[in-house]
C-alpha cells in the first residue's frame, strides 16, 4: 500500500473506532452495536480494492481485538474484517466509478450480515455461544438496519476521502455525466463537485472577455 493511504487508513480507523467504544456503544440500542469500524473498512475497499482492502480490514479488526472493553479472543475480529474488506474490494468497479447508491447499500448490508455470521461461526469455533443467548436473528437484523442508516453519513465521506488523498482523477472529475455514488450519495456534503463549478464559471468569464475583445476591435476597424 502507498504511505498515503496507509497514513489515511489508521487515521481513519482509529477515529472509528474511538467513536464506536465512546459514543455507539454506549447508547444501548437493542440487539447489535452500530458497527463505524465495518463501515469504515467498507469505504476504502470500495477504493483502494480487495488486497488493500484486505490488509485495511486486517489490521482494524486486530486494533478492535485489543480495544477496551474487548472481551474476546485476540484475532477473532481480525479475521472477520479481513475477509470482509477483501470481499468488499471485489465489488469495486474496473472503471472505479460507481453510478448508483444502490450498490454501495447492499455492499453493506451483505457487509453487516455477513460480519456478524462470520464472527459468531469463529465464536462457535473457540467455544463462545454469546451469540446464541443474545439470538442471532436478532443480532442479523438490528446490525444491517443500524449499519444502514449510518452508511450514508459516513461510506460517502470515506470514499471521497480516499480518493482525495490517492490523488485519484475520478475526485475532480465526479460532477460529469455518470456522476460518482460518493457526491450522488450526499453531493452537499463531499463538496466533490466545487471544482467542476469553479472551472465552470471561469470558462464562462474567459468567453466574456473575448466576446468584450471581438467587439472593441470591430468598432476600431469602423
Amino acid at each position: 500500500m502507498k504511505f498515503n493511504r496507509i497514513l489515511l487508513s489508521a487515521a481513519l480507523i482509529v477515529v472509528a473506532l474511538v467513536v464506536q467504544v465512546s459514543v455507539l456503544a454506549r447508547l444501548q440500542l437493542p440487539g447489535a452495536v452500530p458497527d463505524l469500524v465495518l463501515l469504515t473498512v467498507v469505504g476504502l475497499a470500495l477504493v483502494y480494492g480487495h488486497v488493500s482492502g484486505a490488509l485495511v480490514g486486517f489490521s482494524a479488526g486486530l486494533l478492535a481485538d485489543f480495544a477496551p472493553p474487548a472481551d474476546h479472543a485476540a484475532g477473532r475480529y481480525a479475521l472477520v474484517l479481513c475477509v470482509i474488506g477483501y470481499l468488499v474490494g471485489l465489488a469495486k468497479p474496473e472503471n472505479g466509478r460507481l453510478t448508483s447508491a444502490v450498490g454501495p447499500m447492499a455492499v453493506v448490508v451483505a457487509a453487516a450480515v455477513g460480519s456478524t455470521l462470520l464472527y459468531a461461526g469463529v465464536g462457535a469455533l473457540v467455544g463462545d455461544t454469546a451469540a446464541r443467548h443474545v439470538g442471532l436473528g436478532s443480532l442479523l437484523f438490528t446490525a444491517a438496519v443500524y449499519d444502514l442508516l449510518l452508511a450514508p453519513f459516513t461510506v460517502p465521506l470515506i470514499m471521497a476521502l480516499a480518493r482525495r488523498a490517492d490523488n485519484d482523477p475520478l475526485a475532480d472529475t465526479s460532477g460529469s455525466n455518470g456522476a460518482d455514488v460518493s457526491s450522488g450519495w450526499l453531493s452537499s456534503g463531499t463538496g466533490l463537485r466545487i471544482g467542476t463549478q469553479r472551472g465552470g464559471l471561469r470558462v464562462k468569464a474567459a468567453r466574456s472577455r473575448a466576446s468584450r475583445a471581438g467587439r472593441i476591435k470591430g468598432v476600431k476597424r469602423l
